[in-house]
């Protein structure tokens, strides 16, 4: 899987070494590809990744490679707190593509980048990225409603308002939609 370029972030496909590593520790450095470079070291904080943490077991037990595929960790160029880049953020596309082309993703940032940027910059290129996929001719995405913050970031991505629905997990949510 690629990585993902931004001006301020590196996208890094997650990996078996991360999930692994996350799994033992709540905040960690850990040495990772990176573009131009080889390896360099990202910190970890405790914070990241935020809501999906509970399904890191589930994941590493079914993952078949070294990557779970489509899963992205957003890394600052540059350290946020520290003087090393720092994991800011989590996305990807969630489940496969559909018969009509439709690909759904997800994306999460820790609290303390909130309002910076970063979540639009990497769901950007996310969205880029997978709609250059053969079979991807939809990227869609859901929103808690009243979530102004998620939808900001949809729309200025492109995104377009679609519907809104009940979600079990989520209750009422808003599902978006951006074309190739």
């Amino acid at each position: 899987m690629p990585m993902l370029e931004t001006p301020r972030l590196v996208l890094l496909p997650l990996s078996r070494a991360v999930l692994e590593r996350r799994s033992e520790a709540d905040s960690f450095t850990l040495s990772l590809p990176w573009p131009g470079e080889g390896r360099q070291d990202v910190q970890f904080p405790a914070e990241w990744p935020g809501d999906p943490l509970p399904l890191f077991p589930l994941w590493l037990a079914s993952l078949p490679g070294d990557e779970k595929e489509g899963s992205f960790v957003a890394v600052t160029r540059e350290g946020v707190t520290r003087d090393a880049p720092t994991a800011v953020g989590m996305l990807g596309s969630k489940g496969g593509v559909s018969v009509g082309g439709e690909l759904e993703i997800g994306y999460g940032f820790n609290p303390g980048v909130w309002g910076q940027g970063y979540a639009t910059e990497a769901v950007h290129a996310l969205t880029v990225h997978l709609l250059t996929q053969p079979r991807v001719r939809t990227v869609t995405a859901r929103t808690v409603l009243g979530n102004r913050a998620s939808e900001r970031v949809l729309e200025k991505v492109g995104f377009a308002r679609m519907d809104r629905r009940w979600d079990e997990e989520d209750g009422a949510v808003t599902l978006w939609a951006v074309e190739g």
